[in-house]
């Protein structure tokens, strides 16, 4: 059986809701419905940051060697007001030390995007901000060599009837739409896989 590890935030942990509505445990069902011979571990904590991810890696590396690594952090970081450049640097530094420690290991980035109404919050520049958010993410893509999922939040974000009351976290029907975005990208990479065939 192969790892399949999820690495984030409240998205991937699935805030408020129980285990088996977060979008790791639905693409695990995928996986079953495809008979792939893979296990999808959410190592999600609520409220993580990229310099938190950062810090706690290696002790995630070092429970699970992953064969695929999907990286979903970054949203935490606009609400800190964490310098792009900070975000940017730590994703780069987790998804190099996973490459480093296992070489074998498909790496996967989320992308976000940015996670708040612009016009409500009313802030100054906000708009070109926005903007190198969503850049960010391509741009350590591209950097790293490593497969992306434009966006994480497509089809859900900003829609009330897919969210909490707090209109950030997506319910469980979000999370299945949030599992179908990753998915589109994980399926083709495991069908690349040795001995690896998903069902049509």
């Amino acid at each position: 059986m192969k790892n399949i590890v999820f690495f984030g935030d409240s998205l991937t942990a699935g805030y408020g809701l129980p285990a088996a509505d977060s979008f790791p445990a639905r693409i695990q069902e995928k996986i079953n419905a495809g008979g792939l011979p893979y296990r999808a571990l959410n190592y999600g904590v609520s409220g993580e940051t990229s310099a938190g991810g950062r810090q706690r890696l290696a002790s995630v590396l070092a429970r699970q060697a992953p064969d695929m690594f999907v990286l979903a952090l970054g949203a935490n970081d606009i609400l800190r007001g964490i310098p792009l450049a900070q975000t940017t640097a730590n994703l780069q530094a987790i998804l190099q030390e996973v490459g480093q420690r296992f070489p074998q290991a498909t790496r996967v980035l989320a992308g976000l995007d940015f996670p708040f109404e612009l016009g409500a919050l009313g802030v100054p520049g906000l708009q070109h901000y926005a903007q190198q958010f969503v850049g960010l993410f391509r741009g350590v893509a591209e950097r790293e060599g490593v497969a992306l999922v434009p966006h994480l939040l497509a089809g859900v974000l900003g829609r009330r009837e897919l969210n909490l009351p707090d209109h950030v976290h997506p319910n469980a029907a979000g999370q299945r739409i949030l599992a179908d975005n990753v998915w589109a990208v994980l399926q083709p990479l495991l069908a690349a896989q040795p001995s690896v065939q998903t069902a049509a």
